[in-house]
């Protein structure tokens, strides 16, 4: 998949911006935006190309979805914004049928060879209905899932300890909202628990690390921007980015994907996040880390609550 081809079906704040950062990167050959709105897609794909002379050589294209023919990435971010006084089910039924429409589409340009990426939200049950509505295999179907809210935790906990957040070594996992559960079992900083960490470098209280406080600040961070301007989309443009890094340079890299459940932490037949090995298949294969009893019984606890949501869709 070196200087492959990837196709955006979306073109929304989320889908365009993640065209840009894909465009930047130099990751790919090829950019192909899909949207019902062909003028917002073509738009878009006329702006990106004005700024070629400022990159790597890049083809960017909109139009149907015959151009997805090919591609070895497709990633979703289409669907239906919440309306006022509408609830999470009538939101997921009206994307349910948008998602048919998407997958539909996709199974006549694409086989299993390509790999699906959803984004959308609520993306646990939309990667579920996308893997189920495709055919494809486990491996090739997964949703972004906690890699946002992960970076989320780590750039918290790096401001309070005053570490570079890439040194931060923690996982959010579960559903990628409300019942999302942060491992403290294994953050660490520097082979140290956070706790630790913090009594042995002098700089702060180690009683100021609340980590009540720091989950609920990575949970409800969504709710805040969202308050302030409206909608997410720079962070989750660099996950998805990040995510393609590891898939185009079958890096092998573990982030927490929102992929099939097979057993896993006793969780059947739904999707979530969980630590995964991450290379040129896709989401190779789930690890079963030693989260401490409390992490895995709020994990099945986020599965059940993400079952029920599936069952009143009827899938």
């Amino acid at each position: 998949m070196i200087k492959g081809k990837i196709a955006i079906i979306g073109t929304g704040f989320v889908g365009s911006t993640i065209a840009y950062t894909m465009f930047l990167s130099g990751l790919v050959s090829e950019i192909v935006l899909v949207d019902i709105n062909k003028n917002k897609a073509e738009g878009d794909a006329m702006d990106l190309n004005h700024g070629m002379p400022f990159v790597s050589p890049v083809k960017v294209t909109a139009g149907d979805y015959s151009l997805i023919k090919d591609a070895d990435m497709v990633i979703i971010t289409a669907g239906a914004n919440q309306k006022e006084g509408e609830t999470r089910i009538d939101l997921l039924k009206r994307n349910f049928v948008i998602f048919k429409n998407i997958v539909g589409e996709i199974n006549k340009f694409c086989t299993d060879d390509t790999i699906l990426m959803v984004v959308t939200n609520p993306v646990d049950i939309l990667t579920y209905v996308t893997f189920k509505l495709s055919g494809f295999s486990r491996r090739k179907v997964f949703g972004s899932g906690t890699v946002l809210d992960t970076a989320r935790l780590k750039y918290i906990i790096g401001e309070h300890t005053n570490i570079d957040a890439r040194n931060v070594h923690t996982y959010i996992i579960g559903e990628h909202g409300d019942s999302e559960v942060p491992t403290w079992s294994l953050t660490r900083l520097a082979g140290l628990p956070v706790e630790d960490y913090c009594k042995s470098c002098g700089s702060c209280d180690s009683i100021c690390f609340n980590r009540d406080d720091f989950y609920h600040e990575t949970k409800n961070a969504a709710y805040e921007i969202i308050s302030k301007k409206g909608a997410t989309y720079y962070a989750i443009a660099l996950a998805v980015r990040r995510i393609c890094e590891a898939i185009i340079g079958n890096e092998n890299t573990i982030l927490p994907l929102s992929t099939v459940c097979e057993g896993e932490y006793g969780i059947k037949d739904i999707c979530l996040s969980l630590p995964t090995i991450v290379n040129a298949h896709g989401a190779s294969r789930i690890l079963e880390l030693p989260f401490s009893d409390t992490e895995v019984a709020a994990l099945r606890n986020s599965a059940d609550m993400l079952k029920g949501y599936c069952s009143e869709l009827g899938i």
